[in-house]
């Protein structure tokens, strides 16, 4: 293998001369020697057959972890912070709706999804400490996937810390709008739904605990599933969603996951109780695949299981109070992903403005509000957003940046896999987008709740 030595430079102008990095970036680290890694040289880098070249890349440029190098940032939340909102983002409403996910692959295809695409080529996986500016990728190293790991090597690559000046880095200003749109969209689409799941809940448990309560004036529009929507949103999400830093929500997010356990608890004691004749036929839930096994893969492709359970049960509707409780929680975290990408696309340069802050915020969260208020179908809202959007920044892009990034020859065999995830992706958005429009107007989407 040939040596390869890190390139050094004494002063943030030969960096910004040679990576094009923005000045007000390197400003904190004034006192310290900064050791990046050119575009250039990382794609001139040789490697043996048996090594991938980002393993080449990190054995190579050993991580200094003095204190000088290594600091935490001084603002913002803690480790803690940080990981409870992660959990409640991607727990959140996904697996009240892994059940419908299942149905959708197929018991046994469900399975090796669910385990396949969150190792995604686990035996790619680098185990050496990764770090970038803002990301201690040892601490998750085993709850993120391969496509994660690709992002913190393009970060390091580029010395960029979010995706969007990823994306912008190696694609220019298309890469940016489709980082942009994607994130969005994907977003955007989880506000959306989760107003419309708290529809689907607290309307219900108000019903079951005050039977009367549509006869009692002013207090008849909890009953009200569109007054309802509206009432919780607009008094409890949009307040929420003014936080500027996110480490703020962290509170509320250990609530939203203290519910999600009482949620389990209750499925577990009442699904075995469900009548045999809503069960379906015996056989199919054992079918090794679906004809909709690629919902299954576009992730967000589920329904409500609580749905599928009586409006009088009262362990249920427990577990529909804490699901109610835990969408207020997590809608301002989506609001907060949709206006970060509104201010780093249309504002890039611009300092925080609070007139603009709280028109966005406004904006996104009465958006969100009154598409809601127009749908009951959870599934189809997911489905879309989800096959569409959720696989191209899984999939698609990673695996695009690197191949972008890395140089050399294109069709290297170590390359390989980095263009199989991306035409798997390719693949499953088209057909999950397409199956998803098709269901919705066939009306064969049965995923749907709007009795009240």
């Amino acid at each position: 293998m040939a040596s390869y030595q890190p390139l050094t430079f004494e002063n943030h102008e030969e960096v910004e001369d040679t990576l094009h990095t923005p000045r007000d970036s390197l400003e904190d680290r004034e006192d310290s020697q900064l050791i990046y890694s050119s575009k250039r040289d990382y794609a001139e880098l040789e490697v043996d057959d048996s090594s991938a070249p980002e393993e080449a890349l990190l054995r190579q440029d050993p991580v200094d972890d003095s204190p000088s190098i290594l600091r935490l940032p001084t603002d913002g939340g803690s480790i803690f912070e940080s990981f409870v909102n992660m959990a409640n983002s991607i727990v959140g409403a996904g697996i009240i709706g892994l059940p419908f996910a299942f149905k959708e692959a197929g018991l046994w295809t469900g399975v090796i999804l669910l385990i396949g695409l969150t190792i995604v080529v686990g035996k790619y996986c680098l185990n050496p400490l990764v770090y970038t500016p803002t990301v201690i990728a040892n601490v998750f190293s085993i709850m993120v996937d391969w496509t994660v790991r690709l992002l913190i090597f393009n970060g390091k690559l580029t010395s960029q810390t979010t995706y969007i000046d990823l994306m912008d880095f190696a694609f220019g200003r298309p890469g940016r709008i489709a980082i942009s749109i994607f994130s969005f969209i994907f977003a955007f689409g989880a506000m959306c739904a989760y107003c419309v799941i708290i529809g689907d809940t607290i309307p219900h448990v108000i019903r079951s605990l005050v039977p009367t309560i549509d006869k009692i004036p002013v207090l008849w529009i909890f009953s009200n599933r569109r007054l309802c929507i509206t009432f919780f949103t607009v008094t409890v999400s949009w307040p929420l969603s003014m936080y500027r830093d996110i480490s703020k929500l962290a509170k509320t997010s250990a609530l939203a996951l203290s519910a999600i356990f009482v949620i389990i608890i209750t499925v577990l004691i009442e699904g075995p109780k469900m009548p045999a004749e809503i069960r379906g036929a015996p056989i199919d839930p054992l079918n090794f695949i679906n004809n909709e096994v690629f919902q299954a893969i576009g992730v967000i492709s589920f329904g409500n299981i609580l749905n599928n359970f009586p409006q009088d049960n009262f362990l249920i509707n427990i577990a529909r109070l804490a699901f109610g409780l835990n969408m207020f929680t997590t809608v301002p975290l989506e609001t907060f992903v949709c206006r970060e990408v509104m201010e780093h696309f249309f504002w890039p340069n611009e300092h925080y403005n609070v007139k603009r802050h709280v028109i966005l915020t406004t904006g996104l969260v009465l958006a969100a509000l009154l598409i809601s208020l127009t749908t009951c179908n959870l599934g189809f809202v997911l489905e879309l957003t989800g096959g569409f959007s959720a696989t191209a920044l899984s999939y698609i892009l990673p695996p695009a940046c690197y191949l972008k990034l890395s140089g050399g020859n294109l069709w290297d065999r170590n390359k390989l896999r980095h263009w199989l995830c991306m035409v798997f992706g390719l693949v499953v958005m088209v057909l999950s987008t397409f199956h998803s429009i098709q269901k919705a107007f066939s009306g064969d989407d049965t995923q749907t709740q709007c009795d009240l």
